[in-house]
């Protein structure tokens, strides 16, 4: 199935909200590491498929930085969407925000750069539509996505000389 017609970054966008309870703590009473991670991966395969209305897997994480922690209690808000389309890939944004419920404070946590890969029903690539841009901050966003895809594809020999030492 192929898509032609181009689809706004803004159709793409998701948001999800979070309590942060004790089963989602690590040893400090913040937000376990692993767990936002989840939360985040979620988020951006749904803003993903949005994008393309097709099944899409996780590519690969780019960018992952953890600004402050999320304290047991607090409300994590997470936000999704599609900064660039490629052929059969897209590059999503994922960022994370805390609020303190008593207090309404509200602060960047967490934000990561993510790719995902759409998928037909044989679980084949399948192309996915392009990104219609339409302000300026998208096509710098876009811009600096296609760069990165770049950096990207040349870093994946690099990753084989490494993961030959890393054999068992």
């Amino acid at each position: 199935m192929e898509h032609t017609a181009a689809k706004s970054a803004r159709d793409s966008e998701v948001v999800m909200t979070q309590l942060i309870l004790p089963s989602d703590a690590n040893n400090l009473n913040s937000a376990f590491g692993g767990k936002v991670m989840e939360w985040i991966d979620i988020c951006g395969a749904v803003a993903a498929q949005r994008h393309c209305r097709q099944v899409v897997v996780t590519a690969s994480i780019d960018d992952l930085h953890f600004h402050s922690p999320i304290r047991v209690g607090w409300i994590a808000q997470l936000r999704a969407r599609v900064l660039a389309a490629f052929r059969t890939s897209m590059e999503v944004g994922v960022t994370v925000h805390a609020e303190n419920p008593l207090t309404g404070e509200r602060s960047l946590t967490t934000s990561a750069l993510m790719t995902f890969v759409a998928l037909n029903q044989e679980r084949g690539r399948v192309q996915v539509p392009p990104l219609k841009l339409e302000t300026e901050e998208e096509r710098l966003a876009a811009h600096e996505a296609e760069e990165r895809r770049t950096q990207r594809i040349s870093r994946r020999q690099e990753a084989q000389n490494w993961l030959r030492v890393m054999k068992e």
